[in-house]
C-alpha cells in the first residue's frame, strides 16, 4: 500500500513519525512518501519537503508569504499525482491540509485526517469541509469527539500520541549525571526555556524569558533549541555567557528540569506530561492578536488547561506577558510550597485524561482496517 503523509510542523513530524513506525511494521509492503521532517524520515518515510520551509505564523506573515504558500500547493499536488498513493494522510496543519483534502477527495483519493484542526477554537465552518472531504478523522483530545458529534461527524478518539512519545523516551533516557556531563551543566536545578520553534515567536518570547530567568539565584538556564533554527540565531539574543542552548534533546531537558517557561502549543502538554511546573507565555503581533481575540472561542490557549477545562497553569498572554508577572509566576512555580505541589498533582489527573499509551498504534490499526490491509 502507498501512503502519502503531510505534516507541516515540528509536532506533526513527531506524531507522523510514530504513525509511520507502526504502519511500516504492520504493512510489510508499505511505501510512505510525504512532507514532514527528520523524525518521519528516520522511520522510513521519503520526505520530499521539510516542515521548516512551510511554517508561517500569524495572519500577517501568511499574507506576506502567500505566493510561496500557493506555489507549495502546486508542488504538493504534482508530487501526489506522480506518486499515485492509495491514501492521503493529513496531520493537523489545517490551512494547507484542508485544501489538499478537497483536492484529493475530488480525484477519488481516500483521505484520512489524524489530529484535528482546532475547529473547536475558531473557524468552526471548517467542520463542513471535514465532513465533505475527509473519509476518516482521528482525534487526540478527549473533548473533540463530543464536539464533532454535535455536527453529525463521527470521529475516532484514539488518545494522545505524546504519551507514546514520552513513554518511548523514558525507556532509553540517560541518567541525570550523564545528561549534565554531556552538556557541560552544573548540579544546580534547571530552569528550562521553551520559546517555540518559529523565528517570529522566539524573538517575541526569548529575550524576556532570559531576563527573568537570570534573576533566579541558584538556578541554571537551558534553552531548548528548535531543530529548524541554528545556534547563531539564539546567540544573537543572549547577552551573557552561561546560558546553554541544547538542540534535539527537549525531552532530556524536561526530564531533568525544575521549572519551565513555555510558549503556548504542544510544548505546554509535553511539559505537563513530564510533570514540570510551568508558566505559559504568548505574545503575537498586535494586529494578529486583535484578530485572534475576536475569532477564538476558547477560554485558554494552553492544551493543559483546555484538556482540564480549568486553569491549572498560569497563562501570560500579550500585555500580561511582562517582566513583573513572569518573575512573580516563575518564583511561585520554582519555590517549594502548595502552589507548586498542586500543579504537580493536577498533572497526574491530566495524564489520566489523555487516554493512556498506544495512540499511534491504535491509529495505524484503524487506518489499515479501513484500507483492508491484513496486518500483524
Amino acid at each position: 500500500m502507498k501512503y502519502y503523509i503531510i505534516a507541516g510542523e515540528a509536532s506533526g513530524d513527531l506524531h507522523g513519525s510514530n504513525l509511520v513506525k507502526h504502519i511500516v511494521r504492520k504493512d510489510t509492503n508499505a511505501s510512505v512518501r510525504g512532507w514532514g521532517g527528520d523524525l518521519m524520515q528516520e522511520q522510513g518515510a521519503d520526505v520530499v519537503k521539510h516542515y521548516r520551509d512551510l511554517a508561517f505564523m500569524g495572519f500577517t506573515e501568511v499574507i506576506m508569504n502567500l505566493r510561496t504558500i500557493l506555489r507549495n500547493f502546486d508542488i504538493c499536488k504534482r508530487d501526489i499525482e506522480e506518486f499515485q498513493p492509495d491514501v492521503l494522510i493529513l496531520i493537523d496543519y489545517p490551512g494547507f491540509n484542508l485544501r489538499m483534502a478537497k483536492y484529493a477527495h475530488e480525484r477519488g483519493l481516500k483521505v484520512f485526517y489524524y489530529i484535528s484542526p482546532q475547529v473547536w477554537a475558531w473557524k468552526q465552518n471548517r467542520v463542513k469541509q471535514i465532513k465533505a472531504f475527509v473519509d476518516e478523522m482521528y482525534v487526540i483530545l478527549p473533548f473533540e469527539k463530543e464536539f464533532f458529534n454535535k455536527f453529525g461527524v463521527d470521529v475516532h478518539f484514539v488518545g494522545h500520541p505524546l504519551i507514546d512519545a514520552v513513554t518511548s523516551f523514558k525507556k532509553e533516557e540517560t541518567n541525570r549525571e550523564a545528561f549534565l556531563s554531556e552538556n557541560q551543566l552544573s548540579e544546580e536545578p534547571i530552569i528550562a526555556l521553551l520559546p517555540g520553534s518559529r523565528k517570529q515567536e522566539i524573538k517575541a518570547m526569548l529575550p524576556l524569558m532570559l531576563k527573568v530567568a537570570r534573576k533566579m539565584d541558584g538556578y541554571q538556564i537551558v534553552i531548548a533549541g528548535a531543530p529548524s533554527q541554528d545556534e547563531a540565531f539564539y546567540r544573537s539574543m543572549i547577552e551573557r555567557e552561561g546560558t546553554r542552548i541544547i538542540f534535539g534533546q527537549t525531552y532530556h531537558i524536561l526530564s531533568h528540569s525544575h521549572s519551565a517557561m513555555v510558549t503556548s502549543g504542544t510544548a505546554t502538554l509535553e511539559t505537563g506530561i513530564f510533570k514540570v511546573p510551568q508558566v505559559v507565555c504568548y505574545r503575537g503581533g498586535f494586529i494578529s492578536y486583535l484578530i485572534a481575540r475576536a475569532l477564538v472561542k476558547i477560554k485558554y490557549i494552553s492544551l493543559v488547561n483546555l484538556i482540564m477545562d480549568r486553569e491549572i497553569v498560569k497563562e501570560l498572554i500579550q500585555g500580561d506577558f511582562n517582566e513583573r508577572n513572569l518573575e512573580n509566576e516563575l518564583r511561585k512555580i520554582s519555590e517549594p510550597g502548595a502552589y507548586r505541589s498542586e500543579m504537580e498533582a493536577n498533572y497526574i489527573k491530566l495524564y489520566e485524561k489523555l487516554g493512556g499509551e498506544g495512540a499511534s498504534e491504535r491509529v495505524a490499526d484503524l487506518m489499515l482496517k479501513t484500507l483492508g490491509v491484513a496486518h500483524q
